[in-house]
C-alpha cells in the first residue's frame, strides 16, 4: 500500500489571519480611493469645460463593450471547460499515467465549481478589458459615414476599410483567442480526467473528448477561412510594391486568388473536423489540416513570390503601371493634394530696377525677425521677473490696424515654474500665489530699430497697439501645474504683476473667471488631496468656499481631451480676439486605412530642424489619411475650449460628430475676427510637401524609376533635419495681391539645386490653396544650402564676420527665406550677433541677400535691392521700416565701438531704416543722435548685466527715443531726389 507523504501545514494563527485581512482591506481601500479620486477629478474637469457628453459617451461605450465582450469570453470559455468536465469518462484505464493524475483530480474535484467560477471570471475580465480597449473602433463602425469613393479593386466604399473592417478584424481576432484558450483549457480538463490518454495503448481519445475538441478545431479553422477572406481586402494596404503602397501586380494576380483558394480550403478543413462527430476518427481532419498548411505555404507564400520574381520584376515598369496610378490617385485624395496648382517658373535673374521698384506685394513685407532667434531678445527685454518666460520659438500672426495688415511676431508672457528660485519653490507659492502670466508681446516682423532690436508695439504691462482687455494668462504652454485660485472675500493673494517706476511694487488679484473646478467642501478637498497626494488641500486655511482648482492647462491637452478623436498640431499660437487672448490649435483627423494611399509616419515626417524647440512632436503613429478638420480655441484666461468644424467634407469628422453630437461647433459660427487669424498649419504642410516631392510625377513609369523625384531642402545652417517651413507674405505670379503663406523650398533628389517652391495660402478667400512653382529642368538655381555656402564664402561677409566676432561675440544665422520675385528668386537672411557676456542677447547687424549669383551684405532692404538690381530698385522699400543700426564695429552689444572701419565696409555706421548713411559725411545732428543712441544701448547692457529690471526698462525707453531721433535726423540729412 502506498504511503502518502506528510503535508506541510501553512496555517496561520487567528491573530495573523486578522492582521492579514486588515492589511488586504487597507490596500484595497487605498487603491479604490485612488482610482475613484482620479475618476472624479477627470469627470469634474469635463464638467467644468461643459463637455460631460464626451466623458459619458466614452465611458458608457467602454463599459458596454467590457460587459459584452466579457460575457462572450466568459460564456465560451466557461461553457467549454464545463462541457469538458461533463464529458469526462466514467471509467479510466488503470495505468501509471492515470494513477499519477489521480492526486490532481482529488485536489480539483472538491473545488470544481470554484475552479470553474475562477476561470470564467478571469475570462470575463480579460475579454472585457480587450473589448473596451477597442471602443474607438466600435464607435467608428457603429457610426460609419460613406466617403462616396470606391476602391479600384473590389468596388467597396472607402468607409468599409476605414470604419468597418478594423472592427470586424478585432472581433475575429478576439474570437480566435477565445476559441484557442477554450481549446487549450478543454484539452487540459480532458487530459486530467482521462479523456485524453497520451501514454495508453489503443484509443487515445474518449468519444466525448474527441467530438468536443474536433468541434472547437473546426470552429477555429472556420474562423481562419473568414480571416483569409478578410486578407483579400487587406491586400489594398500591401507594401510589396516599389515606391508605392497598396495592392501590387503580384498581390492582385497571385496573392488575391491564393487567399480565395485558402479560404475555400479552410472551409473544407473545418467541415472535415465537424465530420469527426460522425466518423469518430481524427485521420481525415488531420490530413485536411496538413493540406491547409501545405496550401498556405505553397499557394499563400511561394506562388506569389515566384510570380513577383519571374513575371512582375522583369517588366515591373509595365506590370505595375496601373497599380502605381491607383496609388497616385488615392494618395493625392487622402492627403488633400488633388487640387495642387503647378506652375512653371522661369527662375531668371534678369529683373530690371523698375520691375523691383514696382513690386508692392512682396518687398514691403520681407520678414527680418527670426522667431527662433529673437526669443532670447524677448526673454531678456520682456521677462521682467524671473517667474515669467517665453517659448523658445515665437509665433507669427497678422493684425489689421488702421486698415493696414501687418505681420507680427507675437508671444505671451507665461508663468514658468522651472524659473522659480529655491525660496520661491514651495507649495504655497507654486500653487496659490504664482498662478498666471500676464500680457502680450508683439513686434512687426519686418521692422528692426536702429539698435538691431524689435520694435515692440505691445510690451511689458502697459498694453500697446494691439488692444488686450484681459491680459492674464492662466492657460498656456509653459505651465501645467495645478493652481488654487479664488478666496472668500479676503485680501487678494495671487501675484498679478509688478508696478511702479522701480518695479518693486506688486499688484495682487483674485481670479474671477469661469474656469476651474470648485474645491469648496471637505469631500472635494479630500478627493483632490488623494489625487495629488497633497494634504494641504485639507489643511490650508486659504482654500475656502469660493476656491477653485485649475488643472490640465495646456492648449493641446485641453483640445485633445474634449475632442479625443483629433491629433493637435504641435504649434498652438496666441491671438487677440475681441480683446481676449485665445490660443488657436489646429486639429487633424487621421486614419491608416485608406486603400492604396501612401503610409506616412506622423512623427518622422513632421520633425524638422526646429521640432522640440518651442514646438511639440506629433505622436509616433503611421497614417495614410490626414485632414485639418477642426480649428479650436482655448481662452487664455478662463480656459474655455471651442472646437470649430473646418473641413465640412471630411467623412472621418462627420463620423465623429455622430459619436459626440454637440461637441463640434459649425463652421458657419466661426467669428470673422477669429478666421482672420487662421494660419495654414505647419504639421500637415510638412506631410504634404514631403508627398509633393514624389507625387508631382504623373507618369507611372517615371514614378517607378524615381525619375524627377525631389526632396525637402535640408536645414542650411547645419542643424539635423529638414529646413522648417516659413510664414511669409508675398505675391506670386498671377495673384492680384499679396497673401500670408506657409512656404518651403524643395531641391533635387541628389543635389542641392532648387527644383520647386511650394506655398499654402492662409488668408480668408484663398485659404488652403497650394501652389508649386517648378523651376526649369535645365536651370541651375541655387538651393538654400548652396546660398548659405555662398554667403559664408563671400569675402565681404567673411570680413564682416571676423570684425563682428573679434571680441568673442558669436554670429547667429537667422532664417533663410526664399522669395519668388520678378521672375527670379530672392534669398533674404538676417545675421545676428550676440556678445560674450551672460546678459548679452542677439542683435541684428546685417541683412544677407542673394539673387542669381549676386550677394549683398547690407543694413537695409533698400540698400540690398539697390546693390542687387541697380540704383533705384529699392525705392519701394523706403516706406518700409526694414533696417538696423550697427552698435559698433564688433557688433557686440556690450561694446559701443569707435566707429573705425577695420576694413569692413559695413562696420562703424548707423544707417537709417530706409537707407542712406550715417558715415563721416553725416551732419552734426546725425552724429549727436547716433552718439546718444550708443550711450542708451550701453546703459541698457549695463543694467542687464546687473539684473536691474527697472533700469533696463528706463534704458529701453531711451533706446527707442534715441532711435527715433536718429531716424528723424537722417531723414533731414538725406539728399533730395535727383541730387
Amino acid at each position: 500500500m502506498a504511503v502518502r507523504p506528510p503535508t506541510v501545514s501553512l496555517g496561520l494563527s487567528k491573530r495573523a489571519r486578522i492582521l492579514l485581512i486588515v492589511g488586504v482591506v487597507i490596500v484595497v481601500l487605498v487603491i479604490a480611493a485612488s482610482l475613484i479620486s482620479q475618476l472624479l477629478v477627470h469627470y469634474w474637469w469635463f464638467q467644468e469645460t461643459g463637455y460631460t457628453s464626451v466623458f459619458w459617451t466614452t465611458w458608457r461605450t467602454r463599459g458596454i463593450l467590457f460587459a459584452i465582450f466579457g460575457v462572450i469570453a466568459a460564456l465560451i470559455v466557461g461553457f467549454n471547460v464545463f462541457l469538458a468536465y461533463r464529458l469526462r469518462p466514467a471509467f479510466r484505464p488503470m495505468t501509471a499515467e492515470q494513477q499519477n493524475l489521480d492526486q490532481y483530480r482529488r485536489i480539483l474535484e472538491p473545488r470544481s465549481k470554484l475552479s470553474l467560477i475562477v476561470i470564467t471570471l478571469a475570462a470575463f475580465l480579460f475579454g472585457g478589458y480587450a473589448g473596451q480597449a477597442e471602443y474607438k473602433s466600435y464607435l467608428l463602425w457603429a457610426n460609419s459615414t460613406p466617403f462616396g469613393v470606391t476602391d479600384p479593386e473590389f468596388g467597396m466604399d472607402v468607409s468599409f476599410y476605414t470604419f468597418e473592417l478594423p472592427f470586424w478584424r478585432f472581433v475575429l481576432s478576439f474570437l480566435f483567442v477565445v476559441i484557442a484558450v477554450s481549446l487549450v483549457l478543454a484539452a487540459v480538463v480532458h487530459y486530467l480526467y482521462g479523456g485524453i490518454r497520451l501514454n495508453t495503448p489503443g484509443q487515445r481519445f474518449a468519444t466525448g473528448a474527441l467530438g468536443h475538441l474536433a468541434v472547437l478545431l473546426g470552429v477555429f479553422v472556420l474562423m481562419k477561412a473568414v480571416g483569409y477572406w478578410f486578407d483579400r481586402y487587406d491586400l489594398l494596404f500591401s507594401t510589396r510594391g516599389k515606391n508605392f503602397d497598396g495592392a501590387s501586380a503580384a498581390d492582385v494576380n497571385a496573392m488575391l486568388p491564393a487567399k480565395t483558394i485558402l479560404a475555400i480550403v479552410a472551409i473544407i478543413c473545418a467541415i472535415a473536423f465537424f465530420a469527426t462527430l460522425i466518423m469518430k476518427n481524427f485521420a481525415i481532419p488531420a490530413m485536411s489540416l496538413a493540406l491547409m498548411v501545405v496550401a498556405s505555404l505553397a499557394i499563400g507564400a511561394a506562388y506569389p513570390a515566384i510570380y513577383n520574381r519571374f513575371v512582375v520584376e522583369p517588366n515591373a515598369d509595365v506590370e505595375e503601371a496601373q497599380y502605381i496610378e491607383r496609388a497616385m490617385d488615392a494618395t493625392l485624395a487622402a492627403y488633400g493634394l488633388e487640387d495642387v496648382k503647378y506652375e512653371d517658373y522661369p527662375a531668371e535673374a534678369t529683373a530690371e530696377p523698375a520691375a523691383i521698384r514696382a513690386d508692392t506685394g512682396t518687398i514691403p513685407h520681407l520678414r527680418l525677425l527670426d522667431p527662433n532667434v529673437i526669443s532670447d531678445v524677448v526673454q531678456q527685454q520682456q521677462q521682467v521677473r524671473n517667474i515669467y518666460s517665453f517659448p523658445d520659438k515665437l509665433d507669427i500672426d497678422r493684425y489689421t490696424i488702421d486698415g493696414e495688415t501687418t505681420e507680427y511676431i507675437v508671444a505671451v508672457r507665461e508663468l514658468d515654474p522651472s524659473n522659480f528660485t529655491e525660496r520661491q519653490s514651495n507649495w504655497i507659492n507654486q500653487h496659490t500665489v504664482y498662478t498666471h502670466g500676464y500680457g502680450l508681446v508683439a513686434a512687426p516682423a519686418n521692422e528692426m530699430d536702429a539698435s538691431g532690436l524689435p520694435n515692440f508695439v505691445n510690451s511689458e504691462f502697459e498694453g500697446g497697439l494691439i488692444e488686450v482687455d484681459q491680459p492674464r494668462i492662466y492657460y498656456g504652454e509653459l505651465n501645467n501645474e495645478y493652481a488654487i485660485v479664488g478666496n472668500d472675500g479676503g485680501p487678494d493673494r495671487e501675484f498679478d504683476r509688478p508696478v511702479g517706476e522701480d518695479g518693486d511694487s506688486e499688484v495682487k488679484t483674485t481670479y474671477d473667471g469661469e474656469g476651474g473646478v470648485p474645491v469648496n467642501n471637505i469631500f472635494s478637498k479630500m478627493v483632490f488631496a488623494i489625487n495629488y497626494a497633497e494634504t494641504n488641500f485639507v489643511l490650508n486655511d486659504s482654500i475656502g468656499s469660493n476656491s477653485k482648482v485649475i488643472y490640465n492647462r495646456t492648449p493641446r491637452e485641453r483640445v485633445e481631451a474634449v475632442a479625443p478623436f483629433i491629433t493637435a498640431d504641435g504649434d498652438p499660437y496666441p491671438a487677440v480676439i475681441d480683446g481676449r487672448i485665445k490660443w488657436i490649435v489646429d486639429g487633424y483627423t487621421t486614419s491608416d486605412k485608406y486603400p492604396y494611399s501612401a503610409q506616412m509616419s506622423l512623427q518622422e515626417t513632421t520633425t524638422d530642424a526646429q521640432t522640440g524647440t518651442g514646438t511639440a512632436a506629433l505622436p509616433d503613429e503611421t497614417v495614410n489619411y490626414v485632414r485639418n478638420s477642426v480649428k479650436a480655441t482655448v481662452d487664455a484666461y478662463d480656459g474655455t475650449v471651442t472646437v470649430y468644424e473646418w473641413d465640412e467634407e471630411d467623412p472621418v469628422l462627420q463620423t465623429w460628430e455622430k459619436v459626440y453630437p454637440g461637441v463640434i461647433t459649425p463652421k458657419s459660427d466661426i467669428p470673422e475676427e477669429l478666421s482672420a487669424h487662421f494660419r495654414y498649419p505647419e504639421d500637415i504642410f510638412k506631410i504634404q510637401r514631403q508627398l509633393i516631392t514624389q507625387y508631382h510625377v504623373t507618369d507611372a513609369g517615371q514614378f517607378y524609376s524615381e525619375d524627377g523625384f525631389w526632396k525637402v531642402a535640408s536645414d542650411p545652417n547645419g542643424a539635423q533635419g529638414d529646413q522648417p517651413a516659413y510664414y511669409v507674405r508675398s505675391q506670386l505670379p498671377g495673384e492680384k495681391k499679396s497673401t500670408f503663406k506657409l512656404t518651403s523650398a524643395l531641391t533635387a533628389q541628389n543635389k542641392d539645386n532648387l527644383t520647386a517652391y511650394v506655398s499654402a495660402a492662409s488668408d480668408p478667400g484663398s485659404y488652403g490653396e497650394i501652389t508649386v512653382l517648378t523651376m526649369p529642368p535645365s536651370s541651375n538655381v541655387f538651393g538654400p544650402g548652396q546660398v548659405q555656402s555662398q554667403f559664408k564664402s563671400d569675402e565681404t561677409v567673411k570680413t564682416s564676420i571676423r570684425n563682428l566676432g573679434s571680441d568673442g561675440s558669436h554670429i547667429i544665422w537667422g532664417n533663410l527665406l526664399t522669395v519668388p520675385l520678378a521672375g527670379g528668386l530672392l534669398y533674404v537672411e538676417p545675421m545676428y550677433v550676440q556678445g560674450s557676456s551672460n546678459a548679452a542677447y542677439p542683435t541684428m547687424q546685417n541683412i544677407l541677400m542673394q539673387y542669381g549669383q549676386e550677394v549683398a551684405i547690407v543694413k537695409t532692404i533698400q540698400e540690398g535691392l539697390d546693390q542687387l538690381f541697380g540704383p533705384g530698385a529699392g525705392d519701394n522699400a523706403q516706406d518700409m521700416p526694414g533696417g538696423t543700426g550697427d552698435t559698433g564695429s564688433s557688433g557686440d552689444p556690450d561694446d559701443s565701438g569707435d566707429g573705425s572701419d577695420n576694413g569692413d565696409t559695413n562696420a562703424g555706421s548707423t544707417p537709417p531704416p530706409g537707407g542712406g548713411s550715417a558715415g563721416g559725411s553725416s551732419s552734426p545732428a546725425v552724429i549727436a543722435a547716433n552718439t546718444e543712441l550708443q550711450d542708451a544701448i550701453a546703459a541698457y547692457d549695463e543694467a542687464a548685466k546687473a539684473g536691474d529690471y527697472a533700469a533696463m526698462g528706463e534704458a529701453q525707453a531711451k533706446v527707442h527715443e534715441a532711435a527715433k531721433a536718429l531716424d528723424e535726423a537722417l531723414v533731414a540729412d538725406a539728399p533730395a531726389d535727383g541730387d
